[in-house]
Order: C-alpha cells, then structure tokens, then sequence
C-alpha cells in the first residue's frame, strides 16, 4: 500500500513543481514538493533492496518507521496552519468593509520572473488599481526589489504594469530595496512620510489572500496603525504552493520576531 501510495503522490508533486519552475516561479512552495516527489519517485521505484536493507537490522525500521511519522505529522501541522490562516484571513476580510478610506495603497511585491509581475502578482497590482479607481484621492505606492538572477526591481515592474493598464503615473510611488514584507513596509514608511502621511495614516495594503494575516501582524508590530488589508485571489494552479510557501514564511517571520 506505501509503494502505491509513493508511486501515485511521486509524479503529481514532480509535475506540478517543475511545471511552475518552468515558468521561472521559484519558492519553497515549489521545490519542497518537487523534491518530495522526486524522493517518493525514488522510494517507489528501489522499494525492494530498501526493504532488504531495513530487515538487516532493528534500527532500521525504527528509523524508516519515524520518519513516516515525522512526514505525517509534518503534514498534519501544514493542514492545521492552512485551517487557522484560512479562517483568520475571512476573518479579515469581513472586517475590511468597514474600514476608512486609505490615504494610500501599498501593494506588495510577489515576484516579477523574466522582468513580469507573476500570476499572484499581477492579482495583487488588479487589485491595488482597483482600489485606485474606488479612492481617486490615494497614492498607489509599489514595494519590492530586485529578484535573484532578475536586473529589474519589482516596484519598477509594478509601476510600468499600473502606467500601461492607465493607472496616472503622478499616483504612483515606487520603492525598489526592499527584499521582505517587513522591509516592503518599512522602506515604504519613508515615501508615505514624504506626501505628509506617516504611521497613523489609513493604509491599505493589498496582497495575495493566504498572506493577509502575517502582512497586517508585521504592519502593525513597525507601528501602522490605521494599516488594513486587501486581498487578492490566487490563482487556483498556484494556490497550494503559496499557501505552503507561507507556511514557511509564517515560521520564518515568527523566528525573527517579525509577527
């Protein structure tokens, strides 16, 4: 039953993480189910001198039985995360309908591959004009650096994406340093300071759905304290890589006191 279950899994996680490395997407979200299937792939096609190999000695298959347990219960905590951020995320969203209309709109960036705004990132840039053309009065202010291997920073492909969907290029402020989401907010702060909006100011910051609930936490621990957020859907071919890629996000930033 493990061998077919390997056999099955292996191909499904191969495929799917090497189809978005293809398409130049890569993140933990990504290459932790590639690797997982080409391990599985490998388990399932050399499963007979394996099983030879544990029945040589009791510690063996202790240590083959702990490492199933370990990937269960590894999985059982992704679900577990996937369950909290899900309904603290609606929670927010619920939320988000009543608050003031923000002075500015900080969309964050998500990865901008051969010099475009990826798929997650171009829903986030859909919705930031959106909420431009809802609040005429907001700046639209884009946050992201240079990707690796990339020569272009994402606020300069972020804006070049809003100028030629119409957004006024006067609306459109642009920071290019940073490499985080505390940072996209942090080297923001300066920009906003610069209209004569600061930390109190009403803020909307507009990212993918599955990261509203670290983006705001990390908002509000720098100090925003009118900051919001808005989310944009995932796409659906993406949607499980991201949400794991945020699984290890979450930790990280939890690690670094960020939320």
């Amino acid at each position: 039953m493990a061998r077919v279950a390997c056999a099955v899994t292996a191909p499904i996680l191969l495929a799917d993480g090497l189809a978005l490395m293809a398409m130049g997407l890569f993140s933990m979200g990504v290459t932790v189910p590639a690797a997982l299937g080409f391990a599985l792939g490998l388990l399932a096609w050399r499963w007979h001198p394996v099983k030879h190999w544990m029945a040589k000695a009791p510690w063996r298959q202790r240590a083959w039985r702990a490492g199933w347990v370990a990937l269960g219960l590894w999985l059982a905590s992704v679900a577990v995360f996937w369950g909290v951020i899900l309904q603290q995320s609606r929670a927010l969203h619920s939320e988000a309908g009543g608050i003031v209309a923000p002075a500015a709109i900080i969309v964050l960036g998500s990865g901008t591959p051969h010099g475009k705004p990826s798929p997650a990132l171009r829903a986030r840039l859909d919705k930031g004009r959106e909420l431009a053309e809802q609040h005429p009065g907001a700046w639209v202010l884009v946050s992201g650096g240079v990707d690796f291997g990339e020569t272009l920073s994402e606020g300069q492909v972020m804006g070049d994406y809003l100028r030629a969907q119409g957004l006024p290029a006067e609306r459109i402020l642009q920071e290019e340093r940073s490499t985080s989401t505390e940072l996209n907010l942090r080297y923001s702060l300066p920009l906003l300071e610069a209209q004569g909006l600061g930390l109190g100011a009403p803020v909307a910051v507009v990212t993918s759905d599955f990261h509203t609930v670290r983006a705001l936490r990390i908002a509000r621990r720098i100090g925003y304290t009118q900051a919001f957020t808005a989310a944009a859907s995932t796409p659906l071919y993406l949607r499980y890589n991201a949400w794991l890629r945020e699984y290890f996000a979450f930790a990280s930033s939890w690690a670094l006191g960020e939320v």
